[in-house]
């Protein structure tokens, strides 16, 4: 059984000790990730808020994105997903900004990306991206699996920032 809690705390309480905080941005999880956030004791001290940027009118809305700056730029790539963590990241501020987009299935999305395929992205005082597939087309896995890559990378970059500052 999948446990919100379970997915959430590792990062969440990394966040806690090394006194950070985050704004997520999320696309095709729809909400998975702010939900494991949140869903930790204590989580009001590093989670800022989130938006699910599913349309392009909450990428308008949400992300004070222009159709200009997303000129030559699709949904579920590398480039988009940066997009995306520095637009939440210069909206809500704080120390780290995590971005998911990707095609969770069962179909193909509109660009043709096959089920299962995902890009992360963290800005912050590390900043980095990541690319998985995860070879199949349940929807539902697909999120779980999304979410846990995600807030990896994130925990990823929060140990490498902290290495870089001799933190333990």
């Amino acid at each position: 059984m999948n446990s919100l809690v379970t997915l959430g705390q590792p990062v969440g309480e990394l966040l806690k000790q090394n006194e950070q905080t985050l704004a997520v941005c999320e696309s095709s999880i729809a909400g998975l990730l702010s939900a494991a956030l949140v869903s930790v004791p204590g989580a009001s001290a590093y989670f800022l808020g989130s938006t699910v940027v599913y349309t392009l009118e909450s990428r308008r809305q949400f992300l004070n994105m222009s159709d200009e700056a997303m000129k030559g730029v699709r949904s579920a790539t590398e480039e988009y997903a940066l997009l995306c963590a520095r637009s939440i990241h210069q909206t809500l501020g704080g120390t780290w900004a995590l971005a998911e987009t990707g095609a969770t299935g069962p179909a193909s999305n509109p660009y043709k990306d096959p089920p299962g395929t995902a890009w992360f992205a963290v800005t912050g005082p590390v900043e980095k991206t990541l690319q998985i597939n995860t070879g199949h087309n349940r929807r539902e896995e697909n999120m779980w699996q999304f979410a846990e890559a995600a807030l990896a990378l994130l925990a990823q970059c929060i140990g490498e920032a902290n290495a870089a500052d001799n933190k333990p």
